[in-house]
Order: C-alpha cells, then sequence, then structure tokens
C-alpha cells in the first residue's frame, strides 16, 4: 500500500517511528468525458484570462483572492516557511472516550504501521484498548494542519482525521422548534420495529447495487450496444395521508417475515465460530 505520510508518534518521551497508509479505497464508477459522436476523449488547457494564454502546469501557482479583489500569491517557498510542528509528527493532545466524538466530525482513516521497533507501538495500541479511550492528536497532511483522533481497530492504530469545529455546521431547521407530541402506541410500535431488525453489525451483508448494476449496464453495451431498460417502478402519490399506526404495524409485520425468512437460509453456528477464531488473537496480542 502507498505512503501517504511518514514520521513519528510522540508517546510521553517515546517516539514511534511510522506510516501511514490509507485505509479505504472507494469502488464508484469511474466516467471519462468524451463525445457523444465519436467517443473521443474531451481534453482541458489551462488558460490565463488576463493573456488568454495557455500557461503551464510548472507556472501555476496558488492565489487567494481577497475581499477587495486584489489576488494574493503565495509560492512553494511561503508555504513551506509556515511553522507548522506537527509537519513529521503526530502530536497528542489528549485522551478521551470515543462516544464523546461527534461522528460528523469524522473524514478519512489510516492505518498507522511502525517502521521501527514495534514494541513501543503494541504497548500504546495495548493502552488504548485497556483504557477504552481515543487520542485526540494532531498533524499535518497533505499540506494542511488536521486535527485526529488515534484509535485501535482489530490490532492496528488507526489515525482518522477530523473536521475542526468551525468547519461543521449547526443544524438549523424551523421544525426544531416545533412542538410534536408523539403518542405512546405510536412510540411503541416504533420501538417494537428497531427491536424486530436490532442484531450485530455485518459489512458483508451490505452491497452496492447501484454500481453492480451500472456494470452491468455497461457490459451489455460494450457487447451489443443496446439495453434493455428496467421496469418502472410506481411513484407514490404525493400529498397522501398515511396512517402512521397501520404504517408502522405493517413495517413490523414485514420485517419480521423477512428476519424469519433470513435466519431460515443462515447457519446459526456462525457467530459461535467467528467469536471462538478471535479470541485466540486477542490473547497472543497480549502477550506481546
Amino acid at each position: 500500500m502507498q505512503t501517504v505520510w511518514r514520521g513519528s508518534i510522540s508517546f510521553g518521551l517515546v517516539s514511534i517511528p511510522v506510516r501511514l497508509v490509507s485505509a479505504t479505497e472507494e469502488k464508484d464508477v469511474s466516467f471519462r468525458q468524451v463525445h457523444a459522436e465519436d467517443g473521443g476523449r474531451i481534453r482541458y488547457r489551462r488558460f490565463c484570462e488576463k493573456g488568454g494564454h495557455e500557461v503551464a502546469y510548472a507556472d501555476i501557482a496558488k492565489g487567494y483572492e481577497m475581499p477587495d479583489g486584489e489576488m494574493v500569491i503565495l509560492t512553494s517557498d511561503d508555504l513551506a516557511e509556515l511553522p507548522v510542528a506537527s509537519s513529521k509528527a503526530v502530536e497528542v493532545l489528549g485522551f478521551v472516550p470515543f462516544a464523546q466524538i461527534d461522528p460528523t466530525s469524522l473524514s478519512r482513516a489510516y492505518y498507522v504501521e511502525p517502521t521501527g521497533d514495534t514494541k513501543p507501538y503494541v504497548l500504546l495500541r495495548d493502552s488504548l484498548e485497556e483504557s477504552g479511550r481515543v487520542g485526540v492528536v494532531k498533524m499535518a497532511l497533505r499540506n494542511r494542519e488536521r486535527l485526529a483522533v488515534l484509535r485501535s481497530h482489530e490490532g492496528v492504530l488507526v489515525v482518522q482525521t477530523m473536521l475542526w469545529p468551525d468547519e461543521i455546521r449547526k443544524p438549523e431547521f424551523g421544525f426544531l422548534s416545533e412542538d410534536v407530541q408523539v403518542r405512546k402506541q405510536e412510540m411503541a410500535m416504533a420501538e417494537s420495529y428497531i427491536e424486530t431488525l436490532s442484531g450485530d453489525f455485518e459489512p458483508d451483508e451490505y452491497t452496492d447495487d447501484y454500481r453492480e448494476a451500472l456494470m452491468q449496464v455497461i457490459e451489455a453495451k460494450s457487447g451489443t450496444g443496446e439495453v434493455s431498460a428496467p421496469a418502472e417502478e410506481e411513484e407514490p402519490g404525493e400529498g397522501k395521508v398515511v396512517d402512521l399506526m397501520e404504517a408502522l404495524r405493517r413495517s413490523v409485520e414485514e420485517a419480521k417475515t423477512a428476519k424469519s425468512g433470513a435466519k431460515g437460509g443462515r447457519d446459526e453456528s456462525a457467530p459461535a465460530k467467528k467469536a471462538a477464531k478471535k479470541a485466540p488473537a486477542k490473547k497472543a496480542r497480549k502477550s506481546a
């Protein structure tokens, strides 16, 4: 995996040399902009609007436009001289319960791999697991100082970048000031629906149906150039008055039917086997 950052984590007076690699990869289908008539690729050129001439990539700089329209040009040297203390080190600011971190603020995740002695790395990883806390850290990544959390996940340390507090918008909606009354029967039925669909999160059970369908369309067109149109779904009528209790009752019945059908084709011993496999791994890690 490609290294996106190399430096060290400071754990008290202990310095742990590490590298970061992306923990995720998006599987979206990429498209090219092409000419509809012959499929030729569309290319873009960089032009200066003042001189009207094409500009080489090497001659392009970063510019910040001031409120009065003045353009302040920054060079690579200007950016390199900025006093960023965390450019080569993950600075630990403190340790907090993970539950106190707003999920809205979490962004990209990176696996942390030790590049030197692994004992300090294991010590930090196991200490985080035992404490039930995560580290709040600061680091410079991709030419920008970022706030992040440092946590343990499946035997590996993970750095997950965060948005700064002033980058998170407050939910300002009119309905929040409305006094909406929910009946006890409606709440009980809604809780029953949630309970019916409750269970452990198994990521492998979920698939990107849109991406799979899109690839089928692409493969079909690459062979014949024609695609059969899918059957149109009936759109729900607008402004239809819904009986909330009846809708909830039917939702619970459908959820129970679907869940019982899924259990019929599932090996009930699978979770026990999975747990049995995980236990020795955790014990071995503790003894490290």
